[in-house]
């Protein structure tokens, strides 16, 4: 038997292979940023922070509380006073009794009864002139006086409350009637007339001073002697 001593190796294939191997990198690599965001906090890594929740919990329920004891204070909070309820309390009890006294001057007016309607108009005033309704009364008061005869008076009352009642047509026209009658005053009744029907013009109609308005009499005939000028 005969050795082969020679070397077998296998034949070589680098010219089979091409001269430049393509790289492994990629021919546009993405520009990197510079300074990236840092990741937003995981709920794990909140989990791990729990003295944060429960200050937030502590706190919350604090504002509660203190909520809770405002609301219970301002309950028992009062803007009025003791002294101050008592007076407004006696100021409505006094409206009542004029508002009562004057209502009851207009029905017995409404009777016919100017004598009693007198009298309780002259309370009204007397007893609650601090209030505005009491101008009403006055005025109430002078058609009963130039009923029961004290004209001189009622002219005087309705020359007043025409000033501080101006606009208020019953009164202008109840002067203007008295006006002409009584001091014979034509143009000065002229001008209470104009006041008076340009505001309503109901009052060129006696029926509706004498069944509505509930004029006494003598009243009555003295605006119906204006109106027909006699």
């Amino acid at each position: 038997m005969v050795t082969c001593h020679c070397s077998c190796r296998a034949p070589t294939i680098s010219h089979l292979l091409p001269s430049h191997l393509p790289s492994s990198k990629p021919l546009h690599p993405r520009p990197q940023t510079l300074n990236p965001p840092p990741p937003p906090p995981s709920s794990v890594s909140r989990a791990k922070n729990p003295s944060s929740r429960r200050l937030f919990l502590l706190a919350t329920a604090a504002s509660g509380a203190a909520g809770a004891l405002h609301c219970r204070a301002l309950e028992g909070f009062d803007p009025v006073s003791p002294e101050e309820r008592g007076a407004s309390a006696a100021k409505s009890r006094r409206i009542a009794e004029a508002v009562g006294l004057l209502e009851k001057g207009r029905e017995l007016q409404a009777q016919g009864d100017f004598g009693r309607a007198l009298f309780y108009f002259t309370q009204v005033i007397e007893g609650y002139k601090d209030f505005a309704l009491s101008e009403y009364a006055r005025v109430g008061r002078a058609l009963a006086l130039y009923e029961v005869g004290d004209r001189e008076e009622a002219i005087a009352e309705m020359e007043d409350v025409s000033i501080s009642l101006k606009g208020y047509p019953e009164v202008h026209a109840a002067l203007a009637a008295a006006l002409y009658v009584d001091k014979h005053a034509l143009l000065l009744a002229e001008n209470q007339f104009t006041i008076a029907t340009l505001l309503d013009p109901h009052y060129t109609d006696l029926s509706y001073v004498k069944e509505t308005k509930h004029w006494p009499p003598s009243l009555v005939s003295s605006l119906q002697q204006f109106i027909t000028l006699t």
